[in-house]
């Protein structure tokens, strides 16, 4: 009975910690009470009473307010004041940029489902859909990538005056100033249709539409800039770049050496406030093409023209490139992929003050627009490039594996490659509903830095291992470069997509926990903050956050116990059925993350900051439960559809798992072992029970991949897909289309037993056939025709000694 009883208790201590909102004092009179039916139900009587002891210590410490704020309270702020490193104003600035949205949800432990199931379904308008469905259509219908990359190496002259005319660089410019003004949806959908058929043309028409001049104009730019530079883009009569790499600042952006001197220098025949650059900048995509340079440079006031500080901050302006002292032009070779990429540098450009992006008053306040405006743009560019290589593999790998075979069977039958083309079908279905959920959040008018970071860096890792598996499906017809070969230049460019707009090992590391913590809690800002007051006032909102910070802490902590000793039966679900299981796993490890993080920040402190290991897996668990919570969010949105229930489950269990393995990670290598132990408790109180997706798992994904139905069409949907037999990839198409025709007359031969053999020529022996009656005419042609198709698709190129050299 006693047993019985203290788990009723225990439990019901848990439940109501988990509920918040009952005061300190309230609690602890709940816990003497508890501690006094437990010694009345059979406890040792010195236990209980050793309890009652700690919980009045407990009671004079922390529930009278005095004592608290000089014993507990005020120790605990001079230890955090000591303890945490100082931060630069560039990292202030990368922590108050943007929005926090559903990311906070996940890590505060508690998400409210609301927040994302009634986010807005994303949807093209129609004039945006006519855009894709025409302009889109016929751009991809007139790339060529061997042309673009081995022969001319750059987009033909008729694709840049077609990008131009058709506003392909005016996406995201306002209609107003000549621009399409389309959603972040619509600019995702163009640059799948594109990626998927050319990396080149796709990352020249990204660019204009991401981060660089018009980005910053339309957020910053003066009515004057806006009115002339906007209109002049969207028609592509200026052809922009946005220049911030430097030789010796790359990821450390905020360490940029270029510098605005501000001088005043003659200026079309007149005296001119203004500033005097020199820079020296490399990576610059469109750079070499550039009409108009967007600057990042750092600017000092020597002779205090401006007031009397000599150091002005990062600021941007726009240059451009025919004035003298720039130099611009020459390329770099970026993988062997021919978009225009190069270095610039500047010496001695002076510039008047209206060159400055929003004029004079915006010196000193680019850094801030270059992470706020990144925080948009890195959620759009690369993340679709990873949706589109990931269809694109999918169809083709799909397509190549059913029509390729050994041993007499397709190769998409076998259990080895079944497993490639799961993870393929999985990962690409998991990075498209990371790309809709974040563009929708997007054109909500949030600007989810944390979000954005996660879709950059998540999902072209995840590209990466797509096109790896293609890759490795493809074997030889994957590696023969040639006008045949549509995965190669891909397999080429993943490098490309991991570094730029945050290298991928930076961005897990520092940003997406670093950011997260800092911007998601909803304590941790006014604690460090107040830490920094001194005197009585400091103290009193120090112990406002801290004992608002402990019990969020334990809350979190109490429900990630109760919901993993329940297999999380007892945690929340918005849905019923076969996906509820899911949105409880995640309530149940985002307490978990969420309490875990709280107790590395306590235990660790500022060193957390160096700690980047462990902050990458604090990292990869945040990641994975957003991307888990896109793919349940997609369901819903398409309806529910049965049919893509095995894409689902795989990508669910999938993302679960690796949250449990980062929460893992991070208890193996928690410095502090008694910290750790904790952790465990609260993680994993049943241990790690779940695994990745099981063998009928993988063999349902993967064939979907390989047999025509509307999930397939639903998983791939938005690239450049012709049928033609003469496309590059219509070949594929043709062949898939003709071998699923052949199959019954394949199927009627092999039951009659006539077997091909290596005797005689295929013609001469369907002929043979035909003439025993085994065939008609229309079924023997059907079956060449087929084989014809099928030889063509699978082929690769060749060339001869002078077509190499």
């Amino acid at each position: 009975m006693f047993w019985i009883l203290l788990l009723i208790v225990v439990f019901g201590l848990l439940f109501l910690l988990t509920r918040g909102g009952i005061g300190l004092q309230a609690w602890l009179g709940i816990l003497a009470m508890a501690d006094v039916v437990l010694m009345v139900a059979g406890m040792s009587g010195w236990i209980g009473f050793v309890l009652l002891l700690m919980i009045a210590a407990a009671f004079v410490f922390f529930a009278v307010d005095d004592i608290r704020k000089k014993w507990v309270t005020a120790p605990v702020k001079n230890l955090i004041e000591k303890s945490l490193p100082p931060m630069s104003d560039t990292e202030k600035a990368a922590i108050e940029a943007g929005t926090v949205w559903w990311d906070a949800e996940l890590f505060q432990g508690n998400p409210d489902w609301d927040v994302l199931l009634k986010t807005k379904v994303p949807k093209l308008t129609e004039e945006e859909q006519a855009f894709v469905d025409g302009p889109t259509e016929v751009l991809c219908g007139m790339l060529d990538d061997w042309q673009i990359n081995h022969e001319l190496r750059d987009l033909p002259q008729s694709v840049w005056d077609f990008i131009k005319q058709n506003g392909f660089f005016a996406m995201i410019i306002p209609k107003f100033y000549g621009g399409l003004e389309f959603s972040a949806y619509a600019h995702s959908c163009v640059i799948q249709k594109i990626a998927s058929r050319s990396s080149a043309a796709a990352v020249t028409v990204m660019v204009p539409n991401s981060l660089g001049p018009a980005e910053l104009l339309i957020a910053y730019g003066t009515e004057e800039q806006k009115a002339y530079y906007l209109p002049r883009l969207a028609s592509g009569k200026e052809v922009p770049c946005f220049a911030l790499t430097a030789p010796s600042a790359g990821s450390d952006a905020g360490a940029i050496p270029d510098t605005g001197i501000v001088c005043k220098a003659e200026f079309e025949g007149k005296e001119a406030l203004g500033l005097l650059l020199n820079w020296e900048k490399r990576y610059i995509t469109l750079g070499p093409v550039a009409t108009v340079l967007g600057l990042a440079f750092h600017v000092y006031d020597p002779e205090h023209l401006l007031g009397e500080k000599d150091d002005l901050g990062i600021t941007c302006a726009l240059i451009p490139v025919g004035i003298p002292g720039v130099d611009i032009g020459r390329r770099h070779d970026p993988l062997n992929i021919a978009f225009q990429n190069g270095p610039n540098s500047g010496k001695d450009v002076f510039i008047p003050m209206d060159r400055v992006i929003g004029g004079q008053d915006m010196i000193g306040k680019g850094w801030r627009m270059l992470v706020e405006r990144l925080s948009i743009g890195r959620g759009i560019s690369l993340p679709s490039l990873s949706a589109a290589a990931g269809k694109m593999a999918c169809d083709t790998t799909g397509a190549y594996a059913r029509l390729r075979k050994q041993f007499k069977t397709s190769i998409g039958r076998f259990e080895g490659v079944e497993e490639a083309l799961a993870r393929i079908g999985g990962l690409t279905y998991m990075v498209d509903a990371g790309v809709r959920l974040t563009t929708s959040a997007l054109d909500a008018g949030e600007k989810p830095a944390v979000v954005t970071a996660i879709a950059k860096r998540y999902l072209t890792e995840s590209m990466r291992q797509v096109i790896n598996d293609a890759m490795d499906v493809h074997g030889g017809r994957g590696i023969c470069m040639g006008p045949s070969n549509y995965l190669g230049r891909t397999y080429q460019s993943i490098p490309v997509a991991i570094t730029v707009e945050g290298a991928n090992i930076l961005t897990r590391s520092m940003m997406v926990f670093g950011q997260g913590a800092m911007r998601c809690h909803p304590y941790l800002q006014e604690e460090i903050e107040a830490a920094s007051i001194d005197g009585e006032e400091g103290v009193n909102r120090f112990d406002k956050a801290l004992m608002s910070h402990l019990a969020y802490t334990i809350a979190n902590a109490a429900r990630a116990v109760l919901y993993g000793v329940s297999g999380g039966w007892l945690a929340p679900s918005p849905v019923a059925g076969v996906t509820a299981r899911y949105y409880k796993q995640i309530a149940r490890f985002s307490a978990a993350t969420s309490a875990m993080a709280d107790l590395a920040l306590l235990v660790l402190g500022g060193s957390l900051k160096r700690k980047e290991s462990i902050s990458g897996r604090f990292a990869d668990a945040l990641a994975y439960l957003y991307l888990c919570s896109a793919v349940l969010k997609r369901f819903e949105d398409d309806g529910r559809p049965k049919a893509d229930l095995p894409l689902v489950h795989w990508a669910c269990q999938f993302c679960l798992y690796q949250v449990q393995q980062a929460l893992d990670g991070v208890i193996r290598n928690f410095p502090v072992r008694p910290v750790a132990w904790k952790m465990r408790v609260w993680a994993f109180p049943l241990g790690r029970r779940l695994h990745l997706p099981g063998d009928h798992l993988t063999h349902q994904v993967a064939s979907m991949l390989i047999e025509p139905s509307a999930s397939r069409d639903r998983l791939i949907a938005g690239i450049y897909a012709p049928d033609s037999e003469d496309d590059l990839t219509g070949r594929l198409h043709h062949a898939m289309t003709m071998s699923i025709r052949a199959e019954p007359v394949e199927r009627k031969l092999r039951n009659n037993g006539k077997i091909h053999g290596p005797d005689q020529s295929y013609d001469v022996w369907i002929e043979n056939l035909v003439n025993e009656h085994a065939l008609s005419r229309e079924e023997a042609d059907l079956l060449k025709a087929t084989r014809s198709a099928v030889r063509a698709a699978i082929m690769v190129d060749d060339f001869s000694v002078d077509e190499w050299g």
